[in-house]
């Protein structure tokens, strides 16, 4: 499943936000979406997933417009992590089960193959240990990955993560982002909102670097970032070294 959009301009008030985006994005990529604070990072992908509305400009999920689409529809395609979820005392297990309601009808039960694909997505993130405890009761790391769980749940092709690892300590990220590739390795496009670069630049097949509103630089980590590019976008002298990864370090 692709995504593009085309011209898309979005506003807060009267302060553009997105201005003037186009792209294309192919299945079974790993995207990372860079840039400073106030950007647009989070706005676009608010709008990919038809949480906002643009106001010019159209995005298209594979051949669909996505206006085109109801929300139910959208649920089966994209799943949306946002930076920061709300927990009820519910069990893991109901929790992730949560991603099972695009596909069932009002007051209709969970049946047999939700519960199987519930559980799928509990091993593939290493959780169905905590299966029986009550989410608000396990670690931060823990409940990104139970977050991640609900999103497999919904069986979608293509997942936003919003700052996936922003509160996570260098294990828990690194966590993160290998369960992001290896869904990649799968065909599912993932594409991320991210303030380190360097975890982008580890990680990510491709990047979109934002500045004002728009895209500054796309492609390989090695060409957006770039000494010069850092310092357009963010303002900061850095070196940018190469081993078995790009790493930007900054000047001092």
């Amino acid at each position: 499943m692709k995504i593009s959009a085309n011209t898309l301009h979005f506003k807060y008030n009267n302060t553009k936000i997105i201005d003037g985006i186009t792209f294309k994005l192919e299945e079974g990529k790993f995207y990372g979406i860079v840039g400073p604070n106030g950007a647009g990072k989070t706005t676009l992908l608010k709008l990919m997933s038809k949480i906002l509305k643009p106001a010019k400009g159209e995005i298209f999920i594979g051949d669909k417009n996505i206006v085109e689409l109801s929300y139910a529809e959208i649920a089966k395609v994209i799943a949306h992590i946002p930076q920061n979820s709300s927990f009820q005392p519910f069990s893991v297990f109901e929790y992730v089960m949560l991603g099972r309601i695009p596909y069932l009808k009002r007051l209709q039960k969970e049946g047999s193959k939700d519960r199987e694909i519930v559980e799928n997505a509990l091993k593939f993130t290493d959780t169905l240990k905590f299966k029986d405890k009550s989410i608000t009761e396990i670690s931060g790391g823990e409940k990104q990955r139970v977050v991640i769980a609900k999103a497999l749940a919904q069986e979608p092709k293509i997942l936003f993560a919003d700052e996936p690892t922003s509160q996570l300590d260098i294990k828990y990220q690194v966590e993160t982002l290998k369960i992001f590739k290896q869904l990649t390795k799968q065909g599912m496009m993932v594409i991320c909102t991210l303030h380190d670069l360097n975890l982008a630049a580890m990680f990510c097949d491709a990047l979109m670097l934002m500045h004002n509103g728009k895209i500054f630089a796309t492609g390989s980590p090695e060409n957006v970032l770039t000494e010069e590019n850092i310092k357009n976008v963010y303002g900061i002298d850095v070196e940018v070294k190469r081993a078995k990864f790009l790493y930007i370090v900054p000047k001092i």
